[in-house]
């Protein structure tokens, strides 16, 4: 479980890298902003209003999982920047490090549940 769930997670970051890399290479983040700004037009194609609009809420639908796992709000809203800003590059290293926290043999529910706390 873990291995299949650490190679999917690691090849979407990769390949998430790679492509804003490619994408960066040839035009940045910023300058394409502008454009979509002076040109609202180009970016009030209906299909990018909802490719965008189905994006994020996939992201908060993510984050609802990471909140419910996460105790603390410091974490949980530090996540929600991270997610909303990178997408599912955030998704993929918070999976990532939820795997590294599971202990050997760990099965599926205790990856989608919420850790036990002990209780001193």
């Amino acid at each position: 479980m873990k291995l299949a769930i650490a190679v999917t997670a690691v090849a979407a970051l990769l390949v998430l890298i790679a492509v804003s890399v490619w994408a960066s290479s040839l035009q940045g983040i910023v300058p394409a902003i502008r454009d979509l700004l002076a040109r609202p037009a180009a970016g009030n194609h209906p299909w990018f209003i909802a490719t965008l609009a189905d994006a994020y809420f996939g992201f908060l639908w993510f984050w609802l999982w990471v909140a419910y796992r996460e105790v603390r709000w410091t974490s949980r809203l530090g996540w929600l920047v991270l997610i909303l800003g990178l997408g599912n590059m955030a998704m993929a290293a918070y999976a990532l490090l939820t795997l590294l926290r599971l202990p050997r043999g760990a099965g599926v529910e205790q990856f989608l549940l919420r850790p036990r706390r002990t209780v001193d």
